[in-house]
């Protein structure tokens, strides 16, 4: 299926925030995070966030920032600052209303983080996947990281299966 050209992805705004509450209760209701997260994500990496738009409607959104290490950040978890010496550029969220999926938009926000990452001269991205996504993210090329107690603990703050997934930019 083609998008449809009235559906875009641009640069996610503060006024965006309630359409990703919104959306992020109806597709990810087991993963739920404050709004201040989604805040303080796109006030440091706001080079890294993006919404899916129709109009006014937030139909998707990708949050994604600079990252290093191995041990990602626990769900629900506020940063505070971002690492100095970034090795990878991590994928905090990716979320499409049911209404938007198989479009190709999923493969666009994907494209949209590398071409972040590029700028910042990174080369791998990162990223936690719930049980409900690992089929998802392995069809886009996302293969296991490797793992150690500090990350096996922040993989359970989302569920027993979740993972730890890397793909190098091509």
């Amino acid at each position: 299926m083609t998008p449809s050209a009235d559906t875009t992805w641009r640069s996610m705004t503060p006024d965006d925030l309630a359409g990703v509450m919104t959306l992020t209760a109806r597709v990810h209701p087991d993963y739920m995070e404050d709004l201040v997260v989604f805040e303080e994500r796109l006030k440091l990496a706001p080079d890294g966030c993006f919404s899916l738009v129709r109009g006014k409607e937030v139909l998707g959104y990708l949050i994604s920032h600079p990252w290093q290490g191995l041990v990602s950040p626990p769900l629900n978890t506020l940063l505070h600052t971002l690492p100095h010496k970034a090795d990878s550029w991590y994928i905090h969220d990716l979320a499409l209303s049911p209404t938007v999926r198989g479009q190709g938009f999923a493969r666009q926000a994907l494209l949209l983080a590398e071409q972040a990452a590029r700028r910042q001269n990174l080369h791998t991205l990162l990223l936690t996947s719930t049980c409900h996504a690992i089929g998802f993210w392995q069809k886009a090329g996302f293969t296991d990281a490797p793992t150690n107690k500090a990350e096996q603990a922040v993989l359970a703050s989302y569920d027993a299966q979740a993972r730890l997934l890397y793909r190098a930019i091509s």
